[in-house]
């Protein structure tokens, strides 16, 4: 049964707090390995929040750091306890995407750029569907429809009535024009999008073909913000095989800086509804 306890966030953090006390230490992550007899990509998974912590894993680092005050032992182990629950998404199997699903659902704000497609958020079933079934064609039917339905389950952070997800979405104009599951689905996928781009929380404009190079020219890349102070901001970047995810604050203020510019070349928010309407329009003809 899921849980309400966010484990890839327990991790982050309690990854976090274990790289502290390491430089704390002042050893290095080859040192901490040497004296644990494991591999120095374990201690370094281990800091990320890639990787599950077991409580014997802090157990053991806490010995390394001479952690004496017991209630912070009992603290990270707790940590360590809830980071192996399962969220929401792990009742819909292996999610290969699932650390991002973690992020998401934890964060306060988004902000997103999509060179090709409609950003995952604002999809109908529909043109979720076709584009799975287009990226994907050896997926079988049932994985097609279980991406769907996960893809539906994260959409709750934007119509949730309580702390919903600010969302920011620049797309460029190619995810328009590009025709996912027939003329039919994108007229209603791009109703669907001036419709929620009116909600308070929601932003939504359109980077037109004649900006012509631009910051995001070299892909798509999403920006996660969370509410508590102690969870840096996470660049995300989409792959085939394997996610990048870059936490270094130089990182993400070349990234922010980036999505400013994009911001700032994009057509404003009532010019970006007004395309979207009327490219809508274009596939109803």
């Amino acid at each position: 049964m899921a849980s309400s306890v966010n484990p890839t966030v327990r991790r982050r953090r309690l990854g976090q707090e274990l790289r502290r006390l390491r430089e704390l230490k002042g050893m290095t992550a080859e040192e901490v390995a040497e004296r644990l007899l494991v591999s120095q990509s374990k201690i370094s998974r281990l800091e990320n929040g890639r990787r599950s912590i077991s409580q014997r894993d802090v157990r053991d680092l806490c010995g390394v750091y001479e952690v004496e005050d017991q209630r912070i032992v009992d603290s990270l182990m707790q940590m360590a306890k809830d980071s192996r629950q399962q969220g929401w998404w792990h009742a819909f199997g292996d999610i290969p995407y699932s650390v991002y699903i973690g992020l998401e659902t934890d964060a306060e704000s988004l902000r997103t750029y999509e060179p090709q497609i409609i950003t995952g958020l604002l999809q109908t079933r529909a043109y979720a569907e076709a584009l799975i079934q287009g990226a994907l064609p050896e997926t079988s039917v049932a994985d097609v429809e279980k991406r769907v339905q996960v893809r539906i389950r994260r959409q709750e952070r934007i119509s949730a009535e309580n702390n919903p997800l600010r969302l920011w979405v620049v797309l460029d104009e190619a995810s328009l024009r590009r025709v996912v599951g027939g003329k039919q689905v994108m007229r209603e996928q791009l109703e669907h999008v001036a419709e929620m781009s009116q909600l308070p929380h929601v932003t939504v404009q359109v980077l037109p073909f004649d900006v012509g190079a631009h910051p995001g020219i070299n892909g798509q890349y999403s920006i996660l913000e969370f509410a508590d102070a102690a969870d840096s901001s996470v660049v995300y970047i989409e792959g085939v095989t394997s996610d990048l995810y870059l936490e270094k604050a130089p990182d993400v203020q070349k990234y922010t800086v980036m999505y400013e510019h994009l911001r700032a070349q994009a057509l404003n928010v009532e010019q970006s509804r007004q395309r979207i309407e009327d490219v809508a329009k274009e596939y109803a003809r």
